[in-house]
C-alpha cells in the first residue's frame, strides 16, 4: 500500500549542498522554536550519512544553550565503542559546541535490563517534550533494505505500540535501542537525509510511500528529503 500524501522533496549536486542544506534548515528551526517555546529539542540518526551534516551544524550560530540533543537509535555497545551512534555524534558535532552535558541526552543503552533502558529513556524523553513527547525535528537516514531508525525489516519492533522507545531485536550483530514510529511521526518535522546512488532505489519507494518497507509508514506530511540522488 503507498500513501498519496506528498513529501517535500529538494535535490543537490553534491554531498557538501546536501549537509549545508540540512544544517540551514535545522539552524532556522532552532531560532523558530527557541523564540516560541524557549527550547529547541533534536533528535539525530547515526550512520556515516550525517558525518558531513554534524561537521557543518558545528560552526552554526545557534543558541546551544537552549537546545536539547537526543538520538534516534542507538547500538547495545559499550560507552566510546565505535559503532556507537553517539561516539559519532559527539566526536564531530557535540565536542564542537557549548552545549551544556545537561542538554545531551545519549540513549542509556549500557543499562541492564534493556528494557529498563527503554523506558528510562522514554521517560526522559516525555519530561523535556511533554506527554506525548513531540521533538522539534528528527533527523532521519535510510537504509537500502528500507529500514529507518532502528525500525528494521522483519523486526517485532515494527508493531511496538505501548510507547515511544523500543528495544530491537539483533541485527548486524547488534540489538538496538530506537525510537518508536509513534514518537518519529510525533515530531514537528522530520529531516530525511539522503544520499548516495545506491539508495536511488529505496528513495523512490520512500517517495512513493510504499509502506512494504519500514520507512514507508513514516508520517509524509511534516517530512522533507534533502538529496543528492537525482529525481
Amino acid at each position: 500500500m503507498a500513501s498519496t500524501l506528498k513529501m517535500k522533496i529538494e535535490n543537490f549536486n553534491s554531498l557538501g549542498h546536501v549537509a549545508d542544506r540540512c544544517a540551514e534548515i535545522i539552524d532556522e528551526a532552532a531560532k523558530q522554536a527557541i523564540a516560541e517555546r524557549g527550547q529547541f529539542t533534536i533528535a539525530f540518526s547515526g550512520g556515516s550519512t550525517p558525518l558531513p551534516l554534524y561537521h557543518t551544524l558545528a560552526k552554526r550560530e545557534i543558541d546551544w544553550n537552549k537546545v536539547h540533543v537526543f538520538q534516534v537509535d542507538e547500538r547495545i555497545a559499550p560507552a566510546g565503542d565505535e559503532n556507537r551512534n553517539f561516539t559519532h555524534l559527539k566526536f564531530c558535532l557535540l565536542d564542537h559546541t557549548p552545549i551544556p552535558s545537561s542538554n545531551v541526552h545519549a540513549m542509556p543503552v549500557t543499562t541492564q535490563p534493556s528494557r529498563n533502558a527503554a523506558e528510562i529513556y522514554e521517560n526522559l524523553l516525555v519530561s523535556k517534550t511533554g506527554q506525548p513527547p513531540i521533538l522539534d525535528i528528527v533527523h532521519l537516514g535510510i537504509g537500502e533494505d528500507g529500514h529507518t531508525a532502528s525500525l528494521i525489516p522483519g523486526d517485532s519492533v515494527l508493531n511496538y505500540q505501548a510507547g515511544y522507545v523500543a528495544i530491537t531485536e539483533e541485527y548486524n550483530g547488534y540489538r538496538r535501542m530506537t525510537l518508536s514510529f509513534h514518537a518519529i511521526n510525533s515530531a514537528r518535522r522530520l529531516l530525511w537525509q539522503i544520499t548516495g546512488a545506491h539508495k536511488s532505489s529505496v528513495l523512490k519507494q520512500l517517495i512513493n510511500g510504499d509502506q512494504s518497507i519500514p520507512a514507508g509508514s513514516i508520517s509524509r506530511e511534516q517530512a522533507i528529503v534533502i538529496t543528492d540522488i537525482a529525481q
